[in-house]
């Protein structure tokens, strides 16, 4: 059985209402999540990470997540952590998923392995966000089993 840490980045609550649903999948799936709506890296204790963050502003991480941010910043070697990114944004914004992008990015930097691309939802979809999310969600389990 793997555990999954759930770091979440929201700041209207569409990523919380995303990252909830998947965890509630995940442990169907004989995954146990722990879902961190005020992430604190001392708190992850699993390997494999899940960021779920919307963008805020002009592009930048949801206030929830600054301070996590912070304490990856700190880091110099994060290559033990296995992760994956859901980014929930609009795309007729300029600055569209910037907050997933940027923590994918961040976590390579720091020598943490991506196990898929990120998936970027666009609120303008038809779907709704945390449809898209689970049509999404066996690819991880798949990825988490094969590493």
């Amino acid at each position: 059985m793997s555990n999954i840490e759930i770091i979440i980045g929201s700041q209207m609550g569409s990523a919380e209402y995303v990252a909830e649903q998947l965890a509630e999948d995940l442990n169907t799936r004989s995954l146990t999540c722990n879902v961190h709506e005020q992430p604190d890296l001392s708190d992850c204790q699993s390997n494999i990470w899940l960021l779920v963050t919307s963008t805020y502003g002009a592009g930048d991480y949801p206030e929830n997540l600054l301070p996590f941010i912070s304490q990856l910043n700190e880091q110099s070697d994060l290559s033990h952590i296995r992760f994956a990114v859901i980014g929930i944004g609009d795309s007729s914004y300029d600055t569209y998923n910037h907050a997933a992008i940027n923590g994918e990015q961040l976590l390579i930097e720091k020598g943490a392995q991506i196990l898929l691309p990120t998936l970027k939802i666009d609120v303008l979809d038809e779907a709704l966000p945390e449809d898209t999310a689970l049509e999404w969600l066996p690819q991880l389990s798949a990825a988490i089993a094969n590493h």
